[in-house]
Parts: structure tokens; C-alpha cells; sequence
């Protein structure tokens, strides 16, 4: 069969390899001068392409329609990608939180090894070629337009990627294709994204890591998210694996939400409490803030005593025990409220996408047209930060161009 595959990141690549190991003529089209532009940058050019946890570990970290992705993962799992990547010559690594990454911390080596395999598995690769439409006749793809020109195809894989990272040429081509061919789309917004706060005292300290803290998440009364971990201030916000993993539970509707950070996760109330007494007993001739001097950095204590309602100027003689348990609440709640999450194109992965239940998740196909295929990001289906998804595009990308294969096969034996 001849087979197109439109979006050379990492669901379409592997669905290229996969639909060419089964015999097929394969073309890879990507508008882009090079296949993996989004691969390129993530984990911070280091590339975390997968995460070395067991399947309930994944599908723990899948937050929207996990149960979509039990097949895929089944075909294509961790190991999976981790033996394809090491086989084309580039050994791995695991490190904290099970994150896996090229041995070399070079985004480059991965896409090195993808483009070596996809080579060698004989794909036809058509770089600076944008799509236009997916032509269909009958029920079934018929081929794909290039400009004015129509070219025949038996089967089409769509892995053309969300709207996150406008940049690398995430232009959202694959959800309008999949509207104009019938199906339905959830609204794209950003999810692993950066929050914005009507407090805008995080401005002060933009830049600042916080690590070792727990991030809390309140809807109302409940409790959506909490987390230990790192953080960080913006000049619009927080950001910071926290704050990135937290936006994905409100990303529907972050507008109002209340966070709360535990700067001193490791001591209770009690224990917070003596702290203070410790330090102010020891340093009683000094201001609030001087004898407080070891507590947090300067610049976080300034804003930690002020939202606490003190004065770091004031005698550490003078410190009440109302005033210290108005500190010790801060503390251990410092509290942030949402107005918004940052534009969709700063956002790691999209949040939306064509309705997974118009596809087989035993194939990747659609179930309106046949030998159309979905993977990657331009699906419903999204996860926390950690590799888990670069897994989802793996395994669904290995699926759609493994099942492409099995589709022909049942034609085949019907005739």
C-alpha cells in the first residue's frame, strides 16, 4: 500500500518505520527543513523521551482518556523506544523520576537514531512539503493534496502535533483536516503550561527556584493538586515542573484557582514554631528580618514577612506569638490566585483534539474514514511532565503504522 504520513515529530516518524518494516511504500512529508524540530527542544535540549515507569505507572501519569491508550501502549511501550533509540546507536540513561534520556544530553543523538531507522526502513522523506487536504472518496483516503496537485495514496497517518510551539510548525493543519472530514474536535487550549496570578509581587522575584516545596491546588474547597517538588517566579507568575504538572488537572478553567505553597514541607506547625523561637531567642538584638536571616532567601523573606503582615524592620524583641503564628500560617501557605494560564503557544503540549471516541483505539483509525490514521498530540489525549508524552506519540504512532499493515491483511483475506 502506498502510505502518507504528514508531521515528521516523533508520532510520525515512528509510524513511517513501522508502516515501512511492514512492506509498505512510505512518504513522510514534513513542512519543516528538518523532521523532529519539537524533539529538538524538549527537556530543555536534553530530550526526556520517555519515562522508564511500569504501565501503571504511565497510565498514572495519562491525564485525559487513559483508557484510549491502552493498546498502543501495549504494542509500544517504554522498552519499545528505549531498544529502537539504543539499536540506531545511542545508548540512554535513567535518571530521578524515572525520566530516560540520550547519554549524552543531546536531543540531537535521538534525532539522529530516528532519522537513521526511518532511513533504513526505506521512507521517502519530503522535507519543506506542506499538506493541504486529505482527499477521500467513498468512505476511504484517496490521496493528499501538495499545493494544486493531488497526489494517490492507499492510507494516510495524520501526526501533525497540536498548537504548542508555534514555532517548530505546530500550525494546527491535522485538527482542521480532521474537521473537514467529519470529526469532532475538543477545543485546543495549553496544557503543561505556565500560570499567571493576580498577585503581582511574583514579578519581584522573578527567576527564583524554589525546591523542596509542596504546591497545593484548590478548586473552591477541593483539593485538586498537591505535589512536592520544584517551582519557580516569573514576571507574570509561576512556572516550574509544579506549576506545569498542576496546570494540566485545571486547564479547562484555571480562572480562580487558589494556590497554596508549603515552603517548609519538612517541619509541622510545632516544629516550624520552635524554629522561630530558636532563631529570634539567639538574635533578639537584630531586626525581624536579621534574625530571620537563615530562614529563607533575603528577597523571599522581604515578600514572606510583608504577606504575612510584618514589618522586617521591626525589633526580633518586640516578635509576638500571634505575629509568629501569622508568619508560621505563610509559611506553610503562601497563597497565590490564579487569573489565568499563559497563550497556548507557550504550553508544552496541547490540551484537545480530534474526539478519541471517533477512533479505534485497536488501531489508531478512524472511525468515520477508512485508512485514516491519528497519533501524537493532534489526539485527545495528554499527560504530566516526565516523558510520558513523547510515550503517548510513540506508542500510538507505532500502532497507527503498525495497523495499517493489519487492515490490508483483512482486505485481503475478505477477497
Amino acid at each position: 500500500m502506498r502510505v502518507a504520513v504528514i508531521g515528521g515529530g516523533a508520532a510520525g516518524q515512528i509510524a513511517a518505520i513501522r508502516a515501512a518494516q511492514n512492506g509498505h511504500a512510505v512518504t513522510l512529508f514534513e513542512q519543516n527543513e528538518k523532521l523532529g524540530k519539537k524533539l529538538f527542544i524538549t527537556g530543555k535540549g536534553r530530550c526526556n523521551l520517555t519515562n522508564a515507569s511500569d504501565r501503571d505507572g504511565f497510565f498514572r501519569n495519562v491525564v485525559h482518556n487513559p483508557r484510549f491508550l491502552y493498546s498502543a501502549y501495549a504494542a509500544f511501550d517504554s522498552d519499545a523506544i528505549v531498544a529502537l533509540i539504543e539499536a540506531a546507536g545511542t545508548p540512554t540513561k535513567v535518571e530521578r523520576g524515572r525520566r530516560v534520556f540520550p547519554a549524552s544530553d543531546k536531543s540531537s543523538d535521538v534525532l539522529k537514531a530516528l532519522e537513521k531507522t526511518v532511513r533504513q526502513a526505506g521512507v521517502a522523506i519530503r522535507l519543506h512539503t506542506r499538506v493541504s487536504e486529505i482527499l477521500t472518496g467513498g468512505g476511504s483516503v484517496t490521496g493528499v493534496r501538495i499545493g494544486q496537485t493531488a497526489e494517490p495514496f492507499d492510507a494516510v497517518v495524520l501526526a501533525t502535533g497540536g498548537l504548542s510551539y508555534p514555532s517548530t510548525g505546530s500550525t494546527g493543519d491535522g485538527l482542521r483536516f480532521a474537521q473537514k472530514l467529519g470529526h469532532s474536535v475538543q477545543p485546543p487550549c495549553g496544557a503543561l503550561v505556565p500560570l499567571e496570578t493576580e498577585e503581582t509581587w511574583c514579578r519581584e522575584l522573578s527567576g527564583m527556584t524554589l525546591k523542596n516545596v509542596t504546591l497545593t491546588a484548590y478548586r473552591g474547597k477541593k483539593e485538586v493538586y498537591s505535589e512536592l517538588g520544584e517551582m519557580l517566579f516569573t514576571h507574570f507568575g509561576v512556572s516550574g515542573p509544579l506549576v506545569l504538572s498542576c496546570s494540566s488537572l485545571i486547564a479547562d478553567a484555571p480562572e480562580g484557582t487558589v494556590l497554596k505553597i508549603d515552603l517548609k514541607p519538612g517541619l509541622s506547625e510545632e516544629q516550624l514554631d520552635a524554629r522561630l523561637l530558636r532563631d529570634l531567642s539567639q538574635n533578639v538584638k537584630k531586626t525581624l528580618s536579621g534574625a530571620l536571616y537563615g530562614l529563607l532567601p533575603q528577597r523571599l523573606l522581604t515578600q514572606v514577612l510583608t504577606q504575612a503582615g510584618l514589618d522586617g524592620q521591626s525589633p526580633a524583641a518586640q516578635f509576638s506569638k500571634a505575629q509568629r503564628k501569622a508568619l508560621v500560617d505563610t509559611l506553610k501557605g503562601l497563597t497565590l490566585h490564579v487569573s489565568g494560564a499563559r497563550p497556548i503557544a507557550e504550553a508544552i503540549i496541547t490540551r484537545g483534539g480530534v474526539d478519541v471516541r471517533e477512533v479505534n483505539p485497536s488501531t489508531m483509525e478512524s472511525r468515520l474514514v477508512h485508512n485514516l490514521f491519528f497519533a501524537g498530540e493532534v489526539l485527545d489525549v495528554d499527560a504530566f511532565t516526565g516523558g510520558f508524552n513523547l510515550q503517548i506519540a510513540w506508542s500510538t504512532g507505532a500502532l497507527a503504522g503498525s495497523s495499517i499493515k493489519e487492515k490490508e491483511n483483512e482486505i485481503q483475506y475478505c477477497h
